[in-house]
């Protein structure tokens, strides 16, 4: 677990939008313009029982028309040759409960690994953890000592234990759950997808969620092929956009890895004609953070803060699978830049009026 982030990657400081496809004329986009009014009892709280039993609507890119199905009915939207995009990112379980040494209770909530048993980290309350204050987690199985307080509030803290790092959160951590969850989560996997596998994301790739192992044998059974690429979704997936003016809202970096076999798989998938179809707006932001000028594909990593709102034009996507997101949310821009603001919020209008699951534990959409 050393090192655990550290990948040799460049990280880049700054958004170049030209590279990213935004055309500077269209790049006047107010954040109100992406509200619309969700009633707090259609916030999913818990899991189905079924990951693919839940809703799926189906919204036309050319003509706007909307379909309700439900997600296993996925399979009769996609065609032969087409690929599926997943992010195969384990969703570390991040969030440790703890007391100080004079039994007051602490959270802390991983967010970055610097190395050396350090971490960046959230913690709550964050008057009481100044640097050189210590913190117990389960029976004194982990310590940690507050080494720094940054600018930010976060903390950079030292963990003391003894064998893997990971089978000590593995039993004393908790999933970093987003703050609009209240339920507890009786059974953890349900907040990681069924192809997860690189550990390093603090919240889960919820399009994903809503695939069973038995579902996407079925949809490679028809000839679709799928393909995997690694973002680590960091909390700033759930940070609000505060800005009037998009332009001043700025993204947190993330980190996105693509493999040889990947590319291999698009290039053929791009060449024959299939549809490249990103399950999840991380698969999205992924690809277009990657694709080659030509529009090729070639195994890379970096870091990325691309920021994907009306004016982008995609290089690498064809189609999208997500769920429904945060009004005024980087997430609702970015399937805006997709299938267009109107079209999107009037699906969204109707989910509201059909009584969709919204948000991580929510229902589906598939854009195409």
């Amino acid at each position: 677990m050393q090192g655990f982030f550290n990948l040799s990657v460049a990280k880049y400081a700054e958004i170049d939008y030209t590279v990213f496809g935004l055309k500077s004329e269209e790049c006047n986009v107010k954040t109100h313009d992406f509200y619309y009014d969700l009633p707090d009892e259609l916030i999913a709280q818990t899991p189905l029982q079924q990951r693919d039993a839940s809703r799926l609507m189906v919204l036309s890119r050319s003509t706007g028309e909307i379909t309700h199905k439900h997600f296993y009915d996925i399979i009769d939207y996609l065609n032969p040759g087409d690929c599926l995009v997943l992010n195969d990112s384990r969703v570390l379980p991040a969030r440790l409960l703890g007391h100080r040494p004079t039994g007051g209770a602490v959270e802390v909530l991983l967010l970055r690994d610097l190395g050396d048993k350090k971490w960046e980290c959230l913690c709550k309350p964050g008057k009481k953890m100044r640097e050189g204050d210590t913190v117990s987690f389960g029976n004194g199985e982990l310590t940690a000592t507050v080494r720094q307080v940054q600018e930010d509030g976060n903390r950079v803290v030292e963990f003391h234990y003894e064998g893997i790092f990971l089978e000590v959160l593995e039993r004393l951590g908790k999933m970093p759950l987003p703050p609009y969850i209240k339920a507890e989560l009786s059974d953890q996997e349900r907040y990681q997808t069924v192809y997860s596998r690189e550990v390093g994301s603090a919240a889960a790739p919820t399009a994903g969620l809503h695939f069973t192992k038995e579902l996407l044998d079925k949809i490679r059974a028809k000839g679709i092929k799928t393909a995997f690429v690694t973002l680590h979704v960091g909390l700033g997936t759930f940070r609000p956009v505060k800005a009037e003016d998009v332009l001043e809202h700025h993204m947190h970096s993330e980190l996105c890895m693509m493999n040889e076999e990947t590319a291999r798989i698009l290039n053929e998938t791009k060449a024959a004609g299939g549809r490249v179809i990103c399950v999840g707006t991380t698969s999205c932001r992924t690809l277009e953070s990657l694709v080659n000028e030509d529009g090729s594909f070639s195994a890379k990593s970096r870091w990325t803060d691309i920021f994907i709102y009306p004016g982008y034009e995609f290089k690498a996507m064809d189609a999208l699978i997500t769920n429904f997101h945060l009004p005024e949310s980087t997430l609702v821009m970015l399937v805006s830049a997709f299938a267009g603001r109107e079209a999107v919020l009037n699906a969204y209008q109707k989910a509201v009026e059909e009584r969709y699951r919204f948000f991580s534990f929510g229902d589906a959409m598939l854009i195409a």
